[in-house]
């Protein structure tokens, strides 16, 4: 089975606890932390990791860690998954439980081209004039590309919105390209 699809399966099942209780916001936050801490000390992520420490060891050291400071719910979630022997997808977890969360919450993650870079006036005005457009509360995960020299090129999904200058000159040098020109008379002699 793909990674991505435990994965998802994961985020599903916490996803529908956590909503039962309310505490969406409590699990991301606890995510979030858990990613900190294994970010900032490899050696906690190879701890959990290795197939060498039972994954009795691991659950107690995640309880110790986590109680007090993540829900209830995160623990056991945490301690089933290390159970389970899958640890190593946490991230992807995470990031598939964001997206249900995001699904239920009525917001889109899009990401937006631009030739230069925004201040905080414009990302406001694109996040909402996008939300307007989209019909949803848009969170714009915002890149800079000079190529497409002005405009903006949004991706979601499978969706381009492609509003590019350098796309807009190509496709009227393409115009000119297929116009037929009437043809020049033939000069009496």
């Amino acid at each position: 089975m793909r990674e991505t699809t435990i994965a998802r399966s994961y985020a599903e099942a916490l996803f529908e606890l956590a909503s039962r209780r309310g505490e969406h916001d409590a699990v991301l936050s606890a995510f979030e932390a858990l990613g900190r801490l294994l970010d900032e000390n490899p050696e906690i992520r190879t701890f959990l990791e290795t197939p060498k420490i039972s994954a009795n060891d691991k659950k107690k050291a995640l309880k110790e860690a986590l109680d007090g400071r993540a829900p209830g719910i995160f623990v056991n979630f945490v301690q089933l998954v290390v159970d389970h022997g899958r640890q190593r997808v946490l991230r992807l977890v995470e990031r598939e439980y964001r997206t249900l969360v995001d699904q239920h919450e009525g917001r889109l993650h899009v990401n937006v081209t631009l030739a230069r870079t925004p201040d905080e006036a414009q990302r406001r005005e694109i996040a909402a004039d996008l939300s307007r457009t989209l019909g949803k509360e848009v969170v714009p995960h915002i890149r800079v590309n000079a190529n497409i020299m002005g405009g903006i090129v949004v991706r979601f999904g499978d969706q381009v919105l492609d509003g590019s200058l350098k796309r807009r000159l190509s496709s009227l040098r393409r115009q000119m390209l297929d116009v037929d020109l009437p043809k020049a008379a033939a000069s009496a002699d």
